[in-house]
Formats: C-alpha cells, sequence, structure tokens
C-alpha cells in the first residue's frame, strides 16, 4: 500500500511539472501579457503531504453578548488559511484589503524557492539586486490572489495595498488574475513627505481595487460612495457663525469663508471650502446653471433684491421653461450675487454622500501614534491607518458584509470593521490571517492583543479605562491531517480528515460556538450553534451504532425550538448521503451534507492552481 502511495505521488509531481512547463511553453507563445519566470515555492513537507485543516483554540475566544457574528483570526501561513477558507468561504467575502510585502529589497519579504532549499532551507530574504526579485514576488502573489478571487462573492471587491516597486507588475497581474474589465481604480494615497528619501521625497501609495464581476455591480446598481468627511464640523461652525450674527446670513457666510482658510491642508472640512454660503435653509454653494454646451433660451431675470434686471449666463439657461426659473426664484432657491449672473443654490444636506475620489491625503505618522498608544509601546513599525481602511470598508460594504486580510499584520483591518460597526450599528463580520513568524508570534502578541483591547478596553499610559467598542471573536490556527495530501488521500486520511473538520464545517455555517455532548458521543459527532436557531451536527466516524445517538439530538433540538435549522454533516466515502435518512423519524428542516469528499474536492482543484 504504501509503495502505491509513493507512485501515486510521484506520478502527480510530475503531472504537476509537466502543467507547469507547458505553461511557460504558453507564455512564451502569447503576443502580450506579464511574463515571468515562474518560481515553485516550497510549502513545508508537511503542508504538501498532509490535508489542511483549521482548529479552534478556545482560551482565546473573545466574548460579548450583543449579538452581532464572531470575527475571526487565523494564525499560520496564508497560503493554507486560504486553502481552508475556499471550502468555508467560497464566494461569501463581500471586501478584501490587504498589504503585502512590497518588495523593496528591505522589507524582510521572504521567500522558499523549491529549487533552492538546500542552500536555503528557511528561505531566501528577496535583496533589491536579487535576480529573480520580481519573478519570486509574482509567483508568490499570483498563487494567493487566484485562492482569494474564489472567495469573492458577485458584488464583491479587492484592494490591495502597494508602492513604486511593484505598482506596475501588480496592476498586470491583477488583470490577468480579475480581468482588466474589473478594474475599478487606482487609489493614490498622500501621507506626507519623506525628506530621508535620496533624490524625490515619494510621497504616496497605491490601493488598486477591482470587482469580481463589475458588470454584476453595474447590473444591480451598487454606488460605491463615501460619507462626506469634516460634514459635522462644518455644521458646528455655521451654526456658531449664525448665532454670533445673529442670522445675518451674509455676515454668517463671510466667517465660514474665513473659518476654511484658516484651517490646515489636511483637515477633511476643507475638501468642502465651496460649500461656504449660509441662508435660512442652511448652507450651500453657487452652482452654475448655464447650459452646457451652449445654446440655451435668454430670458430676462430681475434680482428681487436690487430690482435691477441681471445677467443672462453666456451660454443661456439651463432650465427648460422661464416658469421653471422663476419657480426657483420665488422658493428661495437661486443665488443673487450683486447683479452678476446668478447661480443655483446645492444645499450641503442634500449632498452628504459623494463617489469615492482616486486620490486622498492622510498623514502616515497618525496610526502609528494611536497604535502606540493603544498598545503601551512600540510593537509594529508602520501599520496601516485604520481611519482610511474604514471609510473603504464603508463604502464598499454592507452592514452585514464580510471583510477579509490575509496579510492582517497588526489587525487593522478589524480594527477598522469594528469602528465601522459602531458608526453605522453594522453586522459586519472580519477575517484576519497572520503568520506566527517564529518565536516571535506577531498574530498573538499585536493582531490578537491590539484588537482584543478595541474590543474589551484597556487602561492607558495615564491610568485611565479605555472602554472597549464590543465584538466577539475566534481565533484558529492552521493545521494538517493524514499521511498524503488531498490529490492521493487514502481512506485512512478520510478518516483523519472527518474527525478533525468540525471547525471547518462550523465556520462554512456560521455556528461557531461548540455545544456540549454525551461523553460517550465526543469522539463520533459533534454540535455546534450560532446561538439562535442554526445548528451544525458532525457525524465524523464510520460507527453507525453511534448514529442514533446524533438522530436524537436533533429530535431534542427541534422539541425545544421548532424554528431550528440543522446542517448534519455525514461521513461517506464514495461521496453521497443516500441511506442516512433513514436514520432520521422526520427530515423537516434537516440538510444532509457529506464528508469528507466535497472539502477534498476542493482542495484538488486549489492545489491544481498552485503554479
Amino acid at each position: 500500500m504504501a509503495e502505491i502511495a509513493e507512485l501515486k505521488t510521484r506520478v502527480r509531481n510530475l503531472e504537476k511539472e509537466n502543467a507547469r512547463l507547458a505553461h511557460e511553453l504558453s507564455v512564451k507563445m502569447d503576443r502580450y501579457g506579464l511574463y515571468w519566470l515562474d518560481c515553485p515555492e516550497a510549502f513545508d513537507a508537511e503542508s504538501e503531504s498532509r490535508i489542511p485543516v483549521l482548529q479552534e483554540i478556545p482560551e482565546k475566544a473573545i466574548r460579548h453578548d450583543d449579538g452581532k457574528p464572531p470575527h475571526i483570526l487565523i494564525e499560520g501561513d496564508n497560503y493554507h488559511a486560504l486553502t481552508c477558507l475556499n471550502f468555508t468561504h467560497r464566494g461569501k467575502i463581500d471586501v478584501i484589503y490587504i498589504d503585502p510585502p512590497y518588495n523593496t529589497g528591505n522589507d524582510g519579504f521572504t521567500y522558499k524557492d523549491k529549487r533552492f532549499l538546500k542552500e536555503f532551507p528557511d528561505g531566501e530574504q528577496i535583496k533589491r539586486e536579487h535576480p529573480l526579485r520580481h519573478s519570486v514576488w509574482l509567483s508568490f502573489m499570483q498563487k494567493r490572489l487566484k485562492l482569494a478571487k474564489n472567495l469573492l462573492s458577485e458584488r464583491g471587491v479587492i484592494l490591495v495595498s502597494i508602492d513604486d516597486n511593484e505598482m506596475a507588475n501588480l496592476k498586470l497581474l491583477c488583470d490577468k488574475v480579475f480581468g482588466e474589465n474589473n478594474f475599478i481604480a487606482n487609489f493614490i494615497w498622500r501621507g506626507g513627505r519623506r525628506n530621508a528619501a535620496k533624490f524625490i521625497s515619494t510621497s504616496h501609495e497605491y490601493m488598486l481595487a477591482y470587482a469580481r464581476n463589475l458588470g454584476y455591480c453595474n447590473s444591480h446598481d451598487i454606488q460605491w460612495l463615501e460619507q462626506k468627511k469634516g460634514l459635522q464640523e462644518i455644521y458646528k461652525a455655521a451654526e456658531k457663525f449664525k448665532r454670533e450674527c445673529h442670522n445675518d446670513y451674509e455676515a454668517a457666510s463671510a466667517m465660514l469663508k474665513k473659518w476654511y482658510r484658516l484651517l490646515p491642508d489636511d483637515n477633511p472640512s476643507k475638501d468642502h471650502k465651496h460649500y461656504c454660503w449660509i441662508d435660512e435653509n442652511g448652507i450651500y454653494f453657487a452652482s452654475d446653471i448655464s447650459r452646457g454646451g451652449g445654446g440655451g433660451p435668454t430670458w430676462k431675470l430681475t434680482n428681487p433684491h436690487t430690482g435691477n434686471v441681471v445677467s443672462t449666463p453666456a451660454r443661456g439657461w439651463a432650465y427648460s421653461t422661464k416658469s421653471e426659473l422663476d419657480d426657483d426664484v420665488k422658493n428661495g432657491l437661486i443665488h443673487f450675487n450683486g447683479d452678476g449672473v446668478p447661480c443655483k443654490k446645492r444645499y450641503l444636506s442634500e449632498n452628504e454622500k459623494q463617489l469615492k475620489e482616486t486620490v486622498f491625503y492622510k498623514d502616515r505618522r497618525g496610526s502609528s501614534k494611536r497604535l502606540r498608544v493603544l498598545m503601551g509601546g512600540d510593537v509594529f513599525a508602520f501599520p496601516k491607518d485604520e481611519f482610511v481602511i474604514k471609510d473603504f470598508i464603508s463604502s464598499f460594504s454592507t452592514p452585514t458584509s464580510i471583510v477579509l486580510d490575509f496579510f492582517a499584520g497588526s489587525g487593522t483591518t478589524l480594527h477598522s470593521t469594528i469602528l465601522q460597526n459602531a458608526e453605522d450599528k453594522g453586522r459586519r463580520g472580519c477575517i484576519l490571517v497572520q503568520h506566527s513568524e517564529g518565536t516571535n508570534n506577531i498574530c498573538e502578541r499585536v493582531t490578537y492583543e491590539r484588537n482584543r483591547r478595541v474590543m474589551c478596553g484597556y487602561e492607558n499610559a495615564k491610568g485611565e479605562a479605555v472602554p472597549g467598542l464590543g465584538g466577539s471573536l475566534k481565533y484558529y490556527r492552521t493545521a494538517f491531517v493524514g499521511k498524503h495530501g488531498s490529490e492521493e488521500a487514502l481512506d485512512e486520511d478520510r478518516d483523519e480528515l472527518a474527525a478533525n473538520a468540525g471547525s471547518m464545517l462550523a465556520l462554512a455555517e456560521g455556528t461557531l460556538d461548540e455545544v456540549s455532548v454525551p461523553k460517550r458521543a465526543a469522539s463520533y459527532w459533534r454540535h455546534y450553534s450560532d446561538g439562535a436557531h442554526r445548528h451544525t451536527l458532525v457525524y465524523q466516524s464510520e460507527r453507525a451504532k453511534e448514529l442514533p445517538s446524533l438522530a436524537k439530538e436533533a429530535d431534542r433540538i427541534r422539541a425545544k425550538d421548532p424554528a431550528a435549522k440543522l446542517a448534519v454533516y455525514v461521513y461517506t466515502i464514495g461521496g453521497g448521503v443516500e441511506g442516512y435518512e433513514n436514520e432520521f423519524d422526520d427530515m423537516s428542516n434537516i440538510e444532509l451534507k457529506p464528508i469528507p469528499e466535497p472539502i477534498l474536492d476542493i482542495y484538488r482543484t486549489v492545489n491544481g492552481g498552485r503554479r
């Protein structure tokens, strides 16, 4: 048996190598595209010859009874985690944000090239002068982006931060993976000067945005809007000036204009300085109402304040009829600036949302300072800004979306999701993936601890209690089962996978709380719940004599809660569930599903595209 398994493995490896060479040949025959020397990544021997699963670490769970679904933190290599998520969350993610290595030559990006493991058993740090610098990065990113694409929902969007080192290559790679027709925008983040630069102070980074299916987004009228920032400050200033001027709106408008001029350049209110007029209905800006392209009518209009006939717009009025214009004058919706050309009043209260713009400013230093205060010291260099990521989550998600970051770093994306949920009372879930990075274990020490403090509160350096924002979290680690990979899996590998798939199946069903079961049954089946009406029962053994006790558990659940919905996973070698229906007296509200073959099928598909 062992010899046959070894032969199957060798055949599979030869098939993979043949596919890789065929791909290289086809690339050379293409006329146009992004081409690089494929650098096969060496995963740990354990992960190549075994089957990945997710295992919960219960003692790290954070629980608040706020009725919201728990966030997920996965400790482990993101390739293995994405492989597991391809089973649990395929097509379920609305927003992916990642901040991958920028491949600058000094950012610590390490790559395990399969061909050079003897020389670099722990991987090689890719320096700027490395001959395969761009090839290894592209090989690394392509595998992960392919897996990520599978996770996006029909309305899903992926956002990838990058700088000039790989911007051009990443754009072409994303065109290849997601399709050029699904490109949304290249956002440019101005973050302040870097005076340590040798020649030019680079003050920006990029954020590429792609849709899973831009055509779907268009057909479903999805508008990616953002709340105009700084509005509350503008409203407060206007109210103050109106009071001080005793509702002299012209004087209040003059004070508002001066207030705008005195704001620092990075104040978000300054972006709306054209909203500089005040009347009894609120704050507005004076909009041009001439006919676009010219040829508009040229009626005469009398200024009601001076009695004089005012100028006609150079291209004529944009109004279709004189009566429409007269109605707006009567209702106070036309702005008369002396006897010059009148304009239309556009009120801020009617235009509080706007399409996102591709260039924005946010000083990079603020996020580092805030993380230092939150964590009580320097724990992570150059974290992304939680308020910038929050704004993108707000624009591209719904209140019930799932957000994913598989280069989690300090955990900014989860922090941002919690902030957005607190703002709009949302129920977004966030999944983070972060490698432990050896003895340093950044996942536990920084990613987890940061968000534990955000959720539960903490004591600052002054000894003051800072309240938490609430939210729950489940902590998982990647692990491996069996003695063969998914392609060569034997019956004993399937047995071990079924016995260890409970956490993954619970994740797939959104029933993350494990319920205690009778001691004798614990080795054969498990029970998970979402704390409400949904339950997952996992029969993880072929021991048929234990199946009646699982059926009794299903009856007990439905007797207690008639609205309960049950997903019952049953162990089958062939992948069918025929015959299991006979074990249940009543199949109402029960959906039977097979294990472990569907998991292996997903993994085989994933591994086939590992190249």
